[in-house]
């Protein structure tokens, strides 16, 4: 389903992401770790083309994102092409970024039209929200946000689901209403990446758990194996202090 090559990005001087090469199959779950600045985010943000790679390539579905071949030269899409294409990837970002002005679903339908009402009650129902279906923003906990904005997430029905830290916003006791939420996803075989601090999360839903450090892919394997029995000192390092 996703497939990054030799990604390398840069902002100014800094490099963020250094030649990653990360294959996503179809239906699985991919949860990246790793320490604050390590460039997780900014690699989401890059295959969906929030962010411009500087060198490598992105492709989802076997599609080029971003740009198209000719001969031997990349050409970037026009915006309206990229829109095209990022709605066949969702993304739920730390912070809900909901329309205050909007109920849950209008926030919801905001990209697909009133027409697609019984979609949008159907998706609210699915994160646990039938009851909450007119109310807005400012009536709802973070926990329910958040469930919000993975309902509005899935209602262009993408071909997978990137989460960029979705519980980092949260009071602890909010957290585990969202991973419920991500577990029944993940069981109904949703192609998902997640960039999250939840260990636990990881250990029980991942298919692949992916370390990254200073823009590097360290490691990368079934979370038996990368968090149990990790084989670089710096995957150790890092889990011997999330794991206390």
């Amino acid at each position: 389903m996703i497939e990054l090559t030799g990604v390398t990005k840069s902002f100014g001087t800094l490099e963020v992401l250094h030649d990653v090469d990360l294959t996503v199959p179809a239906g699985s779950v991919t949860v990246i770790i790793g320490p604050s600045g390590s460039g997780k985010s900014t690699l989401l943000r890059c295959i969906n083309h929030l962010e411009k790679v500087d060198r490598g390539r992105v492709r989802v579905d076997g599609e080029l994102i971003g740009y198209r071949r000719v001969g031997n030269k990349l050409h970037e899409l026009s915006e309206r092409h990229i829109l095209k294409q990022r709605a066949n990837i969702g993304f739920v970002f730390q912070t809900f970024n909901l329309f205050p002005h909007m109920t849950a679903l209008q926030n919801v339908l905001e990209a697909v039209g009133k027409q697609a009402e019984p979609r949008g009650r159907e998706l609210l129902a699915r994160v646990g929200l039938a009851d909450k279906v007119d109310a807005y923003p400012r009536q709802l906990s973070g926990g329910q946000q958040q469930r919000v904005a993975i309902a509005r997430a899935l209602a262009l029905d993408p071909k997978l689901v990137l989460f960029d830290e979705p519980t980092s916003a949260l009071d602890p006791e909010l957290v585990g209403e969202v991973l419920d939420v991500m577990r029944d996803l993940a069981q109904a075989g949703t192609t998902m990446v997640v960039v999250t601090h939840e260990i636990g999360f990881a250990r029980e839903v991942a298919d692949t758990v992916v370390f990254l450090d200073e823009g590097r892919l360290v490691e990368q394997g079934p979370p038996s194996e990368v968090l149990d029995n990790p084989q670089h000192e710096r995957t150790r390092a890092f889990l011997s202090k999330v794991l206390v």
